[in-house]
């Protein structure tokens, strides 16, 4: 995976306490958090990830940008007392980027990812208005909505967001619906943990249907998530690993080449025979007093 920026930014409105995933729509997302924080962290040790909730009385930061993960859950023990309210999305979007502009490495890629799990008050011209605004900042978006909701404006609203901000495949929504499965396990066939060059179908609303870049291998990430998603880390660390390889072998191509060039008089030893400095041209004047001087024998 790139080195990335990555707000998280959990839904933790009235809606998040159904229980159509278990135990809860909330405890869901904490699961999921989990599994895109490893997946970020392991895919670049230089990567973080920052939180923050969209619900109860608005907008709230729970974590800065970190590669710690007790301060992730500990924002979200803080965030779980909070569950009240509606969401307020474009509000907390609009949070999130300006989070990602502190962000101490300025050569991470900036990312958002939403989830979504309860009705958007927001219209979908402010929203459209918004996408304009973060592809201009070049921030990915990513969506994730899930659970079984009523209105369907919600998907309408966050497609139209998606269209806009989308540039080479790096914004995606995820639609997930209800289902014996974690929200987790089914997050791990997905693009947004697969990476961009995963394939997503129009099967399950964005789920990927398979593809991605296995080795060659002919293998379908989404009857096997999370043998998928331990193929694609190997396949990163290993790539790593050669171009680690490939550097310190030039490296020490170079370092063989400057011990080659040898600069002019440096085989020459520091002092003659008689203890003298070498070069210093002590010994050719001495000889040459003595053979300046008279013969008076």
């Amino acid at each position: 995976m790139p080195l990335q920026a990555v707000m998280l930014v959990v839904d933790n409105s009235e809606s998040s306490r159904n229980g159509d995933y278990t135990p809860s729509r909330f405890d869901a997302q904490v699961d999921a958090i989990n599994i895109i924080f490893d997946s970020v962290t392991q895919g670049n040790p230089e990567s973080s990830v920052g939180l923050m909730s969209m619900g109860g009385k608005g907008p709230e930061v729970l974590s800065t940008l970190t590669t710690e993960r007790g301060k992730l859950l500990e924002g979200l023990h803080r965030t779980k007392k909070k569950i009240s309210g509606s969401s307020h999305l474009a509000t907390g979007i609009q949070i999130a980027s300006l989070a990602l502009k502190h962000r101490q490495n300025k050569s991470q890629r900036q990312r958002i990812i939403v989830f979504v799990c309860s009705p958007v008050a927001d219209d979908e011209k402010k929203l459209v208005s918004l996408a304009k605004k973060m592809k201009k900042g070049n921030i990915d978006i990513d969506f994730i909505l899930f659970g079984d909701l009523d209105d369907d404006d919600v998907q309408k609203k966050l497609e139209a967001f998606n269209n806009i901000v989308k540039g080479n495949d790096n914004s995606h929504l995820v639609v997930v619906p209800p289902s014996g499965k974690l929200l987790s396990d089914q997050l791990l066939s997905t693009p947004i943990l697969l990476g961009e060059g995963a394939s997503s179908g129009g099967g399950g609303g964005g789920m990927a249907e398979g593809g991605g870049d296995f080795g060659g291998f002919d293998f379908d990430p989404s009857a096997d998530p999370e043998l998928a998603l331990a193929l694609r880390m190997s396949m990163e660390e290993e790539n790593a690993r050669q171009a680690r390889a490939a550097k310190e072998e030039e490296e020490a191509k170079n370092k063989s080449s400057l011990e080659d060039i040898k600069e002019e008089g440096e085989n020459q030893p520091l002092l003659n025979e008689r203890g003298e400095a070498s070069g210093s041209g002590s010994e050719d004047k001495k000889d040459k007093d003595s053979g300046d001087k008279m013969d008076t024998s």
